[in-house]
């Protein structure tokens, strides 16, 4: 296939339904996690589970970064912003996340920070080179998708003596996540795994295959399509099926097993694992976040600013934490809709375009409404 719409047929998508529901067997479960946040959105956009036996359930994962962000590495960019002299530049989910006290980029940049919303860090690089007054800190988020841009910037900078820019690095890893997910005290039941796929043609398909084999767990990557993810939860089926536990690759067309090696190459010559790092619903990590190495100190922006951190508790009504471990469904969560909305939210799962909160609000929450009285 090589259009969008033909990932999107509706009745290839009901063939593979039907496939699934030949396949499965009777009293067993099916218990899957899309790890990935752009696949849960896939899921919930396209009405996915809506197709699925009653015995296949589909939990939602950890995969979106804005989620996993603790609230005092939202605090930090916030001091940065507020920082007189400074102009940071974000991606635009993170304008809204909520800090401390409910502060946020957005709420400092109507107090009169310099805060600007940026595509792609080669935006902030220019921002930077039209400001030579000013520090332009570019908040860098994410898991291995987004770290290479964020490196090719750093070495963009210091090929060009743009010594008035700055990363404040927060890049996460993968494989420590999906350690945590499997390994943490109210770990969730899985019986398969669909991998990212974005992430995983930087990383290859390779590093699952010690999960896989430790845990039992199939594990099959996906693209993003509802052709990709329902062909995949196919695979896992079958696979659970025959008591096979491998590492299977549905997105051939974008992924291999070695990845992009020259990718993972500029990534390792600007950065170096953390020894710890704290992700919400997680708490502290080790070796599971990037850092810039010392080479590399003057476009750091925790080391130019000598920036602190403070860990910060999460709101107690709000189970972010939970739903981004696949503990808690959205519904679940006592706020949800109420107080935390996407036009004032209390948590990141409701914020980011990959989140399970706003992909429940904006595809399902109607669906489930309890029936009028």
């Amino acid at each position: 296939m090589k259009y969008v719409d033909e990932y999107r047929d509706g009745g290839k998508a009901r063939d593979i339904a039907a496939q699934i529901k030949a396949a499965v067997q009777p009293g067993k479960r099916y218990a899957i996690m899309d790890f990935c946040g752009g696949h849960t959105h896939s899921i919930a956009r396209f009405g996915l589970e809506d197709l699925l036996p009653e015995s296949v359930r589909l939990i939602h994962g950890p995969g979106c970064p804005v989620c996993v962000l603790p609230i005092g590495r939202i605090d930090s960019a916030i001091t940065l912003a507020r920082m007189p002299g400074v102009i940071l530049c974000s991606y635009g989910d993170m304008l809204r996340v909520p800090g401390v006290q409910r502060d946020s980029l957005l709420k400092a940049k109507a107090d009169g920070a310099e805060v600007r919303m940026v595509y792609s860090t080669l935006d902030a690089l220019k921002v930077a080179r039209e400001n030579p007054d000013k520090t332009v800190v570019f908040f860098a988020i994410g898991f291995e998708t987004t770290t290479p841009p964020s490196a090719l910037a750093v070495l963009q900078a210091q090929a060009e003596g743009l010594d008035n820019f700055a990363l404040f690095c927060n890049h996460v890893m993968t494989p420590p996540a999906m350690s945590a997910i499997l390994t943490s005290d109210d770990a969730v039941p899985l019986d398969g795994i669909i991998g990212p796929g974005h992430v995983s043609v930087i990383t290859g398909s390779a590093v699952y295959e010690p999960f896989a084999e430790r845990y039992g767990l199939p594990i099959v990557i996906s693209g993003f399509e509802p052709l990709d993810l329902m062909q995949a939860i196919l695979m896992i089926v079958r696979q659970v099926n025959a008591g096979e536990h491998l590492v299977e690759n549905q997105y051939a067309r974008a992924l291999t097993a070695e990845g992009n090696p020259k990718a993972r190459q500029v990534i390792d010559q600007v950065f170096e694992r953390r020894d710890s790092f704290e992700w919400r619903g997680f708490g502290a990590l080790p070796d599971s976040a990037l850092l810039m190495r010392p080479a590399f100190a003057q476009f750091d922006a925790e080391v130019r600013f000598d920036l602190p951190y403070r860990s910060v508790p999460d709101h107690k009504a709000c189970a972010c934490a939970e739903i981004v471990r696949g503990v808690k469904h959205p519904r679940d969560c006592k706020i949800f809709g109420t107080a935390c909305t996407p036009d004032h939210p209390v948590g990141s799962c409701m914020v980011s375009s990959e989140g399970a909160c706003a992909a429940h609000w904006a595809y399902g929450r109607f669906r489930e409404a309890p029936p009028a009285a």
